[in-house]
């Protein structure tokens, strides 16, 4: 029998708005704070008559503060057990939501035993969801990267955090006359431009250069109205500077987050620094924390349970990070898989200092294949 402790995972959010704006978005989406993962508000917040809802404004003071989400802590839970019976899991669920750096491949090299796994769990009628905190590609692009390592998935299974953060904007009624400015690749633009969004930044300010002198000062656009920080390998101080001036002087200018992971894999020789360490950066000129769509967040589970019509007791999360993948399933009320084939050791997971246990772990998910064979 499956069973599985359920996650005290408490959150806050945190929402005030000035006295004097001038400006507010006309048909915010009021299940925002739910979509995030936030099932706890500040009592300080305007307009909470409806239980679970909260309502959010685009102002223009510039004493606005901006909507921050922090973890506060977790219950302990009991400890993961290794997954021994691959059917009984298989069998009590709909649909598998994957990781993909770590779990399906590393770098450009499909992991063994990727193809057949996925196959027998689409044999078995499950539902195969990709999800990725990676930004730097578009749904297009992973599914074109997909196909190169021979998998058949379709742009509808695929969800980055790229398409998170312009799936984000468009729930909140961003405005169109806006811009965005994009510390990031490729896949933010091109997901921000099928949106339909106005954006500055990316790739071609990576080679942008400040030339400091006296009385100089740097301009920037007071339409932006929106920063979206993801992973940047063209990451210099031209964009820390601009995106700061955007967030601390443009009234009412969000500061997103695609992911705060704090390493990536590049190559499948080592762990690279991932889009964490641009988002600190801009943490600490701005002095503030952003609003994070992709994963630990659930932004991108409930867009996935809305669309497919997907109950959460009936998805499993497999992934290879503790603090976005296993957080990501139990944020959003589903079975946990942790795979040891990416970041995370037996002996992390197994760390007194470890808080955050999965349902169960395995090597790799083409344990699937050798378990279920081992308990016919």
């Amino acid at each position: 029998m499956l069973s599985r402790t359920s996650t005290a995972a408490s959150h806050s959010l945190i929402v005030a708005s000035s006295t004097n704006a001038s400006k507010s978005f006309s048909n915010l989406n009021r299940n925002i704070p739910r979509f995030l993962g936030f099932n706890h508000f500040s009592p300080n917040l305007p307009d909470c008559s409806c239980s679970g809802y909260v309502s959010f404004g685009w102002n223009t003071s510039s004493n606005r503060k901006f909507n921050r989400s922090r973890m506060e802590g977790f219950a302990v839970r009991a400890s993961a057990q290794p997954l021994q019976n691959a059917d009984e899991l298989i069998d009590s669920v709909e649909t598998f939501i994957f990781d993909c750096d770590g779990v399906i491949w590393k770098g450009d090299k499909l992991i063994d035993g990727v193809p057949e796994t996925l196959d027998m769990l689409r044999s078995k009628g499950k539902r195969l969801v990709f999800v990725t905190n990676n930004s730097t590609k578009s749904r297009k692009q992973y599914g074109k990267k997909f196909e190169t390592l021979g998998l058949n998935v379709t742009e509808e299974e695929i969800f980055a955090s790229s398409f998170a953060a312009a799936a984000y904007l468009k729930s909140i009624d961003f405005p169109k006359e806006k811009k965005i400015y994009v510390i990031g690749e490729e896949g933010i633009l091109k997901e921000l431009e099928l949106a339909g969004y106005q954006y500055l930044g990316g790739p071609e300010d990576g080679g942008k250069k400040i030339e400091l002198k006296p009385g100089f000062l740097m301009e920037h656009d007071e339409d932006v109205g929106a920063v979206v920080v993801g992973f940047d390998r063209y990451f210099n101080y031209y964009k820390v500077q601009y995106g700061t001036l955007c967030i601390r002087e443009n009234p009412g200018c969000l500061f997103i987050a695609t992911n705060r992971d704090a390493v990536t894999h590049l190559t499948d020789a080592q762990e690279w620094a991932g889009g964490g360490s641009m988002v600190g950066a801009l943490c600490g000129s701005t002095q503030r924390e952003p609003l994070v769509v992709g994963k630990p967040s659930t932004f991108m589970m409930d867009y996935l349970a809305n669309k497919f019509g997907i109950q959460k007791s009936q998805i499993c999360m497999v992934g290879d990070r503790l603090d976005t993948d296993i957080l990501f399933g139990q944020n959003g009320g589903c079975k946990t898989l942790l795979v040891l084939s990416g970041v995370t050791s037996l002996s992390t997971l197994q760390s007194p200092n470890n808080s955050i246990q999965p349902d169960f772990y395995t090597n790799k998910i083409s344990d699937f294949l050798s378990l279920k064979a081992a308990t016919v």
